[in-house]
């Protein structure tokens, strides 16, 4: 346990198109939101289904496979990191979230789903 690394792998769907953003230096990100689900059956014998929506960033020549190739609805497995950012909104107040910072993408089904 001496060697932990913060590593995140999660297969799941895409709820809407990736936002492609180029930035001033010319480096290019995509964002999107990703669902996770899974099923389970509750104490009282009903099926219970628990989805999950994560924030994707994808940086640098992945946001080129992105941008070809990922759509809203498509299935898709991603590696990275889990990372965490502070910021102050509009009223000032520190809000947080959660992005997953994507280095591997493997697609699922043919290239036009």
């Amino acid at each position: 346990m001496s060697n932990l690394r913060n590593k995140v792998q999660l297969i799941g769907r895409l709820g809407v198109d990736p936002e492609i953003i180029e930035l001033d230096s010319g480096k290019k990100l995509a964002k999107f939101a990703m669902a996770t689900s899974e099923a389970y059956t509750n104490a009282a014998g009903e099926k219970i289904e628990d989805t999950q929506w994560h924030r994707i960033v994808v940086w640098g020549k992945l946001t080129d496979v992105v941008d070809k190739y990922v759509k809203k609805g498509k299935e898709i497995a991603v590696e990275g990191k889990l990372t965490h950012q502070k910021y102050e909104d509009k009223e000032g107040i520190n809000r947080y979230t959660t992005e997953i910072i994507v280095h591997d993408i493997q697609l699922f089904g043919n290239k036009s789903t």
